[in-house]
């Protein structure tokens, strides 16, 4: 696991346009001992700040929840920020399998590293992981109408990376990465929308034949320098440095590259 720098921790902003260094005081519980329908009902009727500590495997924290700013000391379990829906949820640790699951709209920035399917079927927010991520991350991600999800991981991801990916932006900063790949095998597995950056020439990465892969030209690398600094800014590290890289850009071919094996000729 990617160690954990929260010497410039801060929590997301909502999406009320407040900046987070003005968020409101936090009302705080220890969940330790708590069944996660009792969080979340907390959640519900408490904020809009909220504070939890003595999180250990919790799941389904912050579920379909909007308007609400979480904050959570401790490793949440698998679905953090499910249906999410507006909220932002910040993590002073690592998370489980799973994070942002089908979520629509809203923050969650993770202060480590994430388990396998972050962000499955995605159609909206973002999500900040500082460190790595597992398996399958932004499996399904896709577009819906006028909201475009993206994922910035700040280390470096397992197989199936963006396998079957719609729509959206999945970047890849592989910083710290010493000898490992930014990437494992088989990404774009299925991808037929949507774009991935990857920080390199990623030369030595095999992707499937009905991608384009290139290297990034300046108006690509436009359309990531926004989500970069955030990242930046939430983590500690300097954008022009990292923005000053190579970074391969992928895209599919076709947005249906198995129609053959579903429709007869």
């Amino acid at each position: 696991m990617t160690d954990i720098n929260t010497s410039k921790l801060e929590p997301c902003g909502l999406n009320t346009g407040e900046p987070a260094g003005n968020a409101p005081t936090a009302g705080e519980l220890d969940i330790s001992g708590l069944d996660y329908r009792e969080v979340n009902e907390w959640l519900r009727e408490n904020g809009p700040a909220c504070h939890l500590t003595g999180c250990c495997g919790h799941r389904f924290i912050g579920a379909g929840m909007s308007g609400k700013q979480i904050t959570i000391d401790g490793v949440p379990g698998n679905a953090l920020g499910a249906y999410l829906n507006g909220a932002s949820i910040t993590v002073r640790a690592n998370a489980q399998d799973a994070v942002g699951d089908t979520m629509n709209a809203g923050e969650i920035a993770v202060y480590g590293s994430i388990g396998d399917a972050a962000g499955y079927a995605m159609r909206g927010g973002k999500i900040f992981v500082q460190g790595s991520a597992g398996y399958r991350a932004g499996i399904h991600m896709k577009a819906y109408k006028d909201r475009s999800p993206v994922m910035v991981i700040g280390g470096v991801t397992g197989s199936f990376l963006g396998e079957y990916q719609a729509g959206g932006r999945i970047i890849v900063l592989g910083l710290n990465a010493g000898k490992r790949r930014i990437v494992g095998n088989f990404p774009c597995t299925g991808m037929h929308g949507g774009k991935m950056f990857l920080r390199g020439d990623c030369r030595e990465i095999r992707f499937p034949r009905q991608v384009t892969v290139k290297i990034a030209d300046s108006l690509e690398l436009d359309e990531i320098s926004g989500y970069v600094s955030e990242y930046c800014r939430l983590f500690g590290h300097n954008p022009e440095e990292i923005m000053d890289s190579v970074f391969t850009v992928i895209s599919p071919d076709s947005k249906n590259p198995y129609k053959q094996m579903y429709v007869a000729n």
